[in-house]
């Protein structure tokens, strides 16, 4: 979708958020009012109004009223040539909506980070100069509550400022956790690829959430051909903005395609001629889980150096490893029943059938154990909650997670199945993109698989707060687990 299609009142800076300007109207010229009687059960408005083939007078009256006798070939040219931007009344409606929402309130040392970046803010404003900010931190450091409390000020100051992701799932949960009272403040989160053709400089502060699924390019196969030019997605996004904000976890790149990474980031900026600012939460805070558990899964996972140690223990944490899959799923079902948020979670490792109507077929099947995918739909299949909504939906436990619907949440306990696509031999991880069902991943080449499904680990362990259960399909990388998890260093 391009930018230029939101609502018009509110991104359209000649209307400036009124739709008093605006009038609209559906001529359904061959209809009868018998042939669409279901459609006037909807209310009509001044800019929504329906005349069928027996109310031609009245539409006709209806566009003079509305319509000048004179030419209005500058009036279009001003609406087509304005800037597209949210509008004051969109702002200040979003500033409320997300201020007002306990669970984006920010501890104390999540200050530290934010007034960072609206420092930077201020300072790219009074220079008149653009500056690109990075903001860096691994699960639990308070990356997106920071992100949605800039969203909220820079509202409240009247600062033209929109937040983009490039994860349907994480961009839906946030349309319907941050606009869920005002339905026009959900327009203002946004896809990377939204910025194709946006007017250089044209908003104030572009909020990159979950920055490391910024692609190569924001060409898909929809895309049309005039709009493929090839040009880097991160450039795209740093043009929009006078201060381009890009929040991510170098270890969160999960796909070949994906290039939100510091160096490529900071080198487009450099490249076009920004300022960048550089903030690091890892060396700040945490605010939840454990900094042990993450340092222990880097290690583990060979992302960091110094390899694999074994757990030493942490009172805020818990990891365990478990025999088999019902094991698992009957652990985190007892802290379901406590009042925990729990999730399972796995690598791309098994089939994915199209659902029936109302049915997900259970194709992740180990022993006598048998599950679903997470459903594939952006619509309920019976019980199982949209795509988008699995992290967040309770419905959401009864089926298995994948990388694309768990990156970008977190919940209080966390179980993750190990497929046979990274295994443990001789010392090391070793990868095998055979046994990977992921069609993009598995293409890419021996190096960037390897990374791509490392990280793809790293992300679904790290998903639990509170707690982790690991279990692996291969007996050799089980029993490495094990090792490491249950003697203590």
């Amino acid at each position: 979708m391009n930018l230029k299609r939101g609502p018009l009142a509110d991104f359209n800076a000649n209307l400036g958020g009124s739709a008093e300007r605006l009038a609209g109207a559906a001529y359904l010229h061959n209809a009868a009012d018998a042939d669409v009687g279901g459609l006037w059960s909807f209310p009509m408005t001044a800019q929504t109004q329906m005349f069928t083939r027996q109310r031609r007078g009245a539409f006709l009256d209806f566009l003079r009223s509305r319509l000048a006798s004179t030419s209005g070939a500058a009036a279009a040219d001003d609406l087509m040539s304005a800037a597209i931007r949210p509008s004051k009344q969109l702002l200040t409606l979003a500033a409320a909506e997300i201020q007002q929402r306990e669970q984006f309130t920010l501890l104390d040392e999540q200050q530290v980070a934010y007034s960072m970046v609206m420092r930077a803010v201020e300072r790219s404003r009074r220079a008149n100069a653009k500056e690109v900010i990075v903001v860096t931190g691994g699960p639990g450091s308070g990356k997106s509550v920071i992100a949605l409390s800039l969203l909220g000020e820079l509202s409240r100051q009247g600062r033209t400022v929109l937040h983009a992701t490039g994860s349907s799932a994480f961009t839906q949960t946030l349309r319907k956790v941050a606009g869920s009272r005002t339905p026009r403040v959900k327009a203002m989160f946004k896809y990377y690829n939204q910025f194709v053709d946006a007017e250089k400089n044209d908003i104030d502060v572009l909020i990159n959430d979950e920055a490391h699924r910024v692609k190569e390019t924001s060409t898909n196969r929809w895309t049309p051909s005039a709009k493929r030019t090839g040009r880097p997605q991160v450039e795209e996004l740093i043009d929009a903005a006078r201060v381009p904000v890009f929040l991510l976890d170098e270890h969160q790149v999960v796909r070949p395609s994906e290039r939100g990474n510091i160096h490529d980031i900071v080198s487009a900026a450099e490249r076009m001629g920004c300022d960048v600012v550089q903030v690091d939460l890892n060396d700040q805070f945490r605010c939840g889980g454990s900094r042990i558990f993450e340092t222990w899964v880097l290690r583990l996972l060979e992302l960091q150096s110094g390899g694999p140690f074994n757990w030493p223990g942490d009172e805020a944490f818990a990891l365990d490893v478990a025999e088999n899959p019902l094991e698992l799923e009957g652990r985190l079902r007892t802290f379901l029943a406590a009042g925990y948020s729990s999730r399972i979670s796995a690598g791309y490792c098994w089939p994915w059938s199209q659902p029936k109507v109302d049915f997900l077929f259970p194709d992740i099947k180990i022993g006598g154990w048998e599950r679903p995918w997470n459903n594939p739909k952006e619509s309920r299949v019976g019980d199982a909650p949209a795509r988008s909504f699995w992290a967040s939906d309770p419905g959401g436990f009864d089926q298995v997670g994948c990388i694309y619907t768990a990156q970008g949440f977190e919940y209080d306990y966390s179980g993750v199945i190990i497929g046979p696509d990274l295994v443990w031999r001789d010392g090391h991880w070793v990868a095998r993109p055979e046994h990977s069902k992921d069609s993009q991943v598995r293409m890419a080449g021996p190096a960037e698989f390897d990374r791509a499904v490392r990280n793809t680990y790293k992300v679904l362990l790290t998903r639990g707060m509170r707690g982790t259960i690991v279990y692996s399909v291969d007996a050799e990388t089980q029993e490495m687990l094990v090792a490491r998890t249950r003697a203590l260093s």
